[in-house]
């Protein structure tokens, strides 16, 4: 006859039904209470990161300005000559002088001397690898190979007119009494007097002196999606015409997200550049900017269309305030 001891000892001990199910409830809850806390932090080390990127651009703009007297060009410098966008010329301040060194040499000269005939050897060698991680906010998952960059200096209030015969916003860049009047379409003037931000897309001359309103009251450079603006979806990022210099401080901030773009009719459109040219983010609430002083501010969506629109205007005049 066996003991208690030896009978304790072949005791076979398990969880009940009911056991069980309680525990994968628990554990269950616990990962659902962890999940947001993770996607949190993920998200918070994103936007970090993409304001990094935003400070690198406004360095390289500095640089580039203590050596050149102006702001990079927005892009070299009519229809069809197509030396690239202000991203090339930061190039050599972005740690990425070896890239741009490389379509010099491809061009025979300096990309600022070239004739159009050999910039297409330049735009050979951007073609031919994808654009420095810098260029990308990591938060915005479009096309992980795609020749994009979330990072476009600002016409501030500039008209934009567009397309598809829906145009909301175009009200706001004709406004006398906030600093500006009517200004040319997209930018396309070669005549800084009509840019109302620091860059256009064919080659105004804009300098700090060119900033009365102060550096740090004055939007440089933010970002966008290019799942909702047609210029930014050509995986062209170095053309001048590829959305480099295509966002207006007109559009609301996150007006018109990717995924609302075909589904409200002519204004939702992609290629309707009056609610497209914005800037916009994956970032909750808001986008990244940095000032032509070099700061890096996040703008919430929900600054008054005046403020933010005297932020992007270089000369308006205004002293804006609570953003």
């Amino acid at each position: 006859m066996r003991s208690p001891i030896a009978r304790m000892l072949r005791r076979v001990t398990a969880f009940t039904l009911i056991e069980l199910l309680v525990v994968i409830a628990i554990i269950a809850i616990l990962i659902g209470l962890l999940l947001p806390a993770v996607q949190k932090v993920r998200e918070a080390a994103a936007r970090m990161k993409c304001q990094n990127n935003l400070k690198q651009f406004g360095l390289a703009c500095h640089t580039y300005h203590d050596n050149n007297a102006r702001f990079p060009p927005g892009g070299y410098i009519n229809w069809g000559d197509d030396r690239g966008s202000w991203l090339v010329y930061t190039l050599p301040y972005m740690e990425q002088d070896a890239l741009y060194k490389k379509a010099s040499a491809a061009a025979g000269g300096a990309l600022e001397n070239i004739s159009n005939s050999a910039a297409g050897a330049a735009n050979g060698v951007f073609a031919a690898q994808k654009p420095p991680s810098s260029f990308r906010c990591p938060s915005d998952d479009y096309g992980a190979n795609a020749l994009a960059c979330n990072y476009l200096g600002s016409m501030g209030p500039q008209c934009a007119i567009g397309p598809n015969g829906c145009d909301p916003n175009q009200t706001y860049c004709n406004q006398s009494s906030w600093g500006w009047t009517t200004s040319p379409d997209h930018g396309n003037s070669q005549n800084a007097v009509d840019i109302r931000g620091l860059f256009n897309r064919i080659g105004a001359s804009i300098s700090m002196a060119s900033v009365p309103d102060g550096l740090s009251n004055t939007i440089m450079i933010g970002e966008s999606l290019p799942g909702s603006h047609d210029h930014l979806q050509g995986n062209n990022w170095w053309g001048y015409n590829a959305g480099a210099s295509h966002v207006t401080t007109i559009v609301p901030i996150n007006q018109l997200m990717p995924e609302q773009v075909g589904k409200g009719g002519a204004c939702s459109q992609a290629n309707n550049w009056n609610t497209s040219w914005g800037f916009k983010s994956r970032h909750t609430g808001g986008a990244n900017f940095v000032f032509a002083d070099g700061s890096v501010h996040f703008l919430t969506a929900s600054v008054s269309v005046q403020t933010y629109n005297q932020l992007g205007c270089r000369n308006d005049g205004g002293v804006p305030s609570n953003y």
